[in-house]
């Protein structure tokens, strides 16, 4: 048990806190909601019935598939482009997919590699991909639930205000559908730059995140 705890330290940790920030917000979100009621006039609801809402549905979706989507490009990116000192990068002569020899693909493979490597075709192609494609997938659904728990919600507020529901396409083409999206990527895409970019120049001892404390700036593509 202790091997495993800690061979899966990083896996187990962030999943508790995710199910322990997804609790939180479930409670906050509730709380917020029923005082926006209650300044409405309307009645309170419990958690169970806020939890499975279109409000609750979509605050959740909205910040997953921006999570997603940063991971894809970023993994996508940092295959063509390179920023040069940080051990997010790899180095100039790396740039691209590399050799088949370089992947460890094919006849390259060695005895512990995963079957898909060695195997050629379709497979290895498939699996040279699988992970830029699985969060291209993820980012999509997660999207996609916003735009459906996203319009639902917004239907309900027109009704409120005597105003009539909008069309699922309508939705996806209104300011409230961009601007929950877009507030979420420029901040992904914040982070994710000025992590490429402090990390040339700054360290965090014994992290693989970060080069050796002692690494010079310019030293692309290695961890401490």
């Amino acid at each position: 048990m202790k091997r495993f705890l800690r061979d899966n330290g990083l896996a187990l940790t962030f999943g508790l806190l995710f199910l322990g920030s997804l609790t939180g917000q479930a409670f906050a979100g509730n709380a917020d909601l029923n005082n926006r009621r209650l300044v409405d006039g309307g009645d309170p609801i419990g958690l169970w019935q806020y939890v499975f809402s279109s409000d609750f549905a979509v605050d959740v979706a909205e910040n997953w598939q921006s999570e997603y989507l940063q991971f894809f490009l970023f993994i996508l990116a940092t295959v063509w482009l390179m920023q040069r000192g940080s051990n997010e990068s790899k180095p100039a002569h790396r740039l691209g997919p590399e050799s088949d020899e370089q992947q460890y693909l094919g006849e390259h493979a060695k005895p512990s590699s995963p079957p898909w490597a060695r195997a050629g075709g379709w497979r290895t192609r498939l699996y040279s991909n699988s992970l830029g494609l699985l969060m291209l997938v993820l980012f999509l659904g997660s999207w996609l639930a916003q735009s459906v728990a996203g319009r639902s919600a917004y239907n309900n507020e027109q009704l409120i205000d005597f105003q009539d529901p909008v069309s699922w396409w309508e939705y996806v083409l209104s300011a409230d559908f961009w601007n929950r999206s877009l507030q979420n990527w420029q901040s992904e895409f914040l982070a994710i730059g000025s992590m490429a970019i402090f990390s040339v120049y700054l360290r965090q001892r014994g992290s693989s995140e970060s080069k050796p404390v002692g690494a010079p700036h310019d030293k692309t593509d290695e961890s401490g």
